[in-house]
């Protein structure tokens, strides 16, 4: 009952995890989609005066050429510095002014003037209303917007009439009483008549007429110089850019949008782009599945891999939809770098070329950034084979963006292109890609705690003996300390020898026994002469012995030690038992049921080749002390009994380690323990005085001593 209920539990997780990868597929397409551009262009990235690096373009339409912006605008403002806009002018203004200065002059305020004075100022108001008075402000306006004319309406016609000759009613006073003739008129009488309560606005401004006139001579304006027929040859590769060439092309690609717009069935173009943005995810989803099936069961390293191509792929898009020449600054190299640090080379040219794929599906010419970026990709994950040391990285850099240039420069001098021809903004991209392909080294670090991975560089890191947890095991249980490093140096080779993480293992033995610091004399490594476990009964030290483990993940804590070595920690030992505890319990209460749990060890087994080399070479540098006798007999022998012994129990049947495997790994045991244990010649002692003057002197057969004797 219980073993079916295990296994209705293993189902409901393996569905529940399937479900979540299958969204996560789902969620990665429709955001890819959502920032594609949704209508079908031609777009070409070029420069005026380099060669054309596409192929041949041909019309597939008629189009016209439509003039530069700037020349349009040029052609507006020569329009529109001789436009005048449009007054209507009211003449009942004057009507009702003049008629109340008549009557002034009749029986009002200016009665006593006398009679040429009357006839000069109604003749001298009638003048400016002529002309027409216009408002102050709206004068001001007409000014500032550099016209120098208006029209006059005047019932059906309109009349263009200079800004100098229109007045406001303070210009018409100053012009009524500039004009006046001194020799016949006093001016100060003329000034005291007020003639300001005379003078109002008669010009009225027409919006609609001059609203309705501006659009018409912009709309008199060709945006355009000429046309392109139906299979008219524009451009091929290696021509030289000129920039009539420049307009016609910008004029295709303006065409083909309004074109695609007009014709084109969005939803089918939407749909299309999705069906194959989800094919290249199912596909890559596959690839995991079928070749690296520990990621795929790894929800971490599935979110990790679909996000970098989802982010990437959404950069391409966004950027080239502003710029296509920027298209190269993205660093979608860094996808291989990522990938390649924290999981394998395969997996990470796989995910970039997938990454690039998706990418040139928002690309009208794909073909030089495919090349280009996938040869980046290739040289970054030679470059980065093995990361050691963080100028690694810097260096890997220079060269990735080194190469990628000169491979470009070889690009170029393939189609025939002189070095005075090259694109220099290509690759001035390029340089600054590289530049934002350095920011991949403070975003290694925060993948590393957003999703739990762990760089090399971390367990070069850790692996140093100055580390705090290390210093104090060395402090606290030195014999386990050196059995640590024993153990670091048995599994570094092994897994050198069959290809596995050598640097992992390396660091992970350093600590997979680091929880003894909490009773470093129960373990016999650093024991000298009083055994604790013999005033304790076995199952009390069993569980002392097991505990361990616990405790060592609790330091790992502590310590913030990366998950991957607590992994480590918890499967060194398996769920294998405290053997000598449990065999002297059993004969010692043969008859009694025991309780294999107080002598087994919490697990789990080994998962990973790594995992089973450290408890491997743990078990069996452990034993090596035990030997009676140090030969190479009773090594292999030793060797071969714990390792066979380790795949009888079932101990490595959950790690994929192979027959092969197994076999490098106990040859590499038996050379290296040969190595540390072996024999060492006798050296000679030395004679005291009294021993020389009893020992007999030889013989001199050389006739040269005994001539020389006197």
């Amino acid at each position: 009952m219980e073993i079916c209920i295990q296994n209705m539990e293993r189902s409901q997780s393996t569905i529940t995890k399937n479900i979540t990868r299958a969204l996560l597929v789902l969620l990665s397409t429709i955001l890819i989609v959502l920032f594609f551009p949704h209508e079908h262009s031609v777009s070409y990235d070029y420069s005026i005066g380099k060669p054309w690096k596409y192929g041949e373009v041909i019309a597939d339409f008629d189009f016209p050429v439509y003039k530069s912006e700037q020349v349009v605008q040029a052609e507006k403002d020569s329009a529109l510095r001789h436009f005048q806009p449009y007054f209507r002018i009211d003449p009942s203004v004057a009507s009702v002014q003049l008629k109340n200065l008549s009557q002034d002059f009749e029986e009002g305020s200016l009665k006593s003037l006398p009679q040429d004075y009357r006839k000069y100022i109604y003749s001298s108001i009638s003048e400016v209303y002529e002309a027409g008075i216009m408002d102050g402000q709206e004068y001001a306006a007409v000014m500032d917007s550099n016209y120098t004319a208006i029209r006059i309406e005047k019932g059906t016609s309109a009349m263009a009439r200079s800004l100098k000759k229109i007045f406001t009613t303070h210009s018409a006073y100053l012009y009524i009483l500039s004009q006046v003739d001194s020799t016949r008129f006093n001016r100060e009488v003329i000034s005291r008549c007020n003639l300001n309560d005379y003078l109002s606005t008669n010009l009225l401004f027409d919006e609609k007429k001059t609203s309705g006139q501006y659009a018409e001579t912009l709309n008199s304006i060709s945006y355009f110089k000429g046309y392109v027929q139906l299979g008219e040859k524009i451009i091929d590769r290696g021509d030289i850019v000129t920039p009539e060439t420049a307009a016609i092309i910008e004029s295709l690609m303006k065409a083909s949008v309004n074109r695609e717009q007009k014709k084109s069935n969005l939803f089918l173009q939407i749909g299309g782009k999705f069906l194959l943005v989800l094919a290249f995810l199912s596909v890559f989803l596959i690839y995991l599945y079928l070749y690296r099936k520990d990621y795929i069961q790894d929800l971490r390293s599935v979110c990790l891999l679909y996000l970098l191509i989802t982010i990437f792929s959404i950069a391409v898009s966004v950027i080239s939809q502003n710029n296509v020449q920027h298209i190269y600054y993205v660093p979608i190299t860094a996808i291989a770098i990522f990938v390649s640090v924290f999981m394998d080379s395969r997996t990470a040219f796989f995910t970039d070329l997938l990454a690039i794929f998706i990418s040139s599906l928002a690309l009208q010419e794909p073909y030089l950034f495919v090349i280009s970026q996938t040869f980046s990709c290739i040289v970054a994950i030679f470059s980065l084979k093995q990361l050691t040391s963080r100028s690694q990285l810097f260096r890997s850099v220079f060269i990735i963006t080194a190469l990628t240039e000169l491979f470009m420069l070889c690009t170029e001098l393939q189609q025939g292109h002189t070095f005075d021809l090259l694109d220099s903004n290509w690759y001035m991209s390029e340089a600054i890609n590289g530049i934002l392909l350095l920011f991949t080294y403070p975003f290694l670090y925060l993948m590393e705690k957003a999703f739990g991975f762990t760089s090399p560089i971390t367990l070069i890191e850790l692996s140093n003996v100055s580390h705090p947890l290390l210093h104090e095991l060395s402090k606290q249980a030195q014999g386990t300390f050196n059995h640590s490093m024993q153990v670091a140096n048995l599994g570094n080779e092994i897994a050198t020898k069959i290809n596995a993480d050598a640097l992992l293992v390396r660091t992970a033995a350093l600590y997979h026994d680091v929880g003894k610091i909490k009773n470093p004399t129960y373990f016999t490594e650093n024991q000298s002469g009083i055994n604790p476990h013999d005033s304790l009964p076995e199952e009390r030290s069993a569980q002392i012995i097991i505990q361990h483990v616990a405790d060592g993940l609790e330091l790992a804590d502590k310590y913030g030690l990366p998950r991957v070595i607590k992994e480590f920690i918890m499967t060194h030992h398996g769920v294998s038992q405290t053997s000598y505890f449990y065999i002297k319990y059993r004969n010692q209460h043969p008859d009694e049921e025991i309780d294999e749990s107080l002598f087994s060890y919490p697990g789990p087994n080994p998962f990973t080749k790594e995992q089973a080399i450290l408890m491997i070479a743990d078990s069996v540098e452990a034993a090596s002390k035990s030997l009676k006798t140090i030969d190479d007999v009773s090594i292999k022998t030793m060797v071969d009994n714990i390792v066979d012994a380790k795949m009888a129990g079932g101990y490595l049947k959950d790690c994929p380690l192979t027959f092969r495997d197994v076999q490098k790994a106990k040859e590499v045991l038996v050379t290296s323990l040969k190595t540390i244990y072996h024999t060492r010649i006798s050296y000679p002692t030395l004679n005291t005085q009294e021993e020389k003057s009893h020992s007999p002197k030889p013989k001199r057969k050389n006739k040269f001593f005994r001539r020389g004797k006197r």
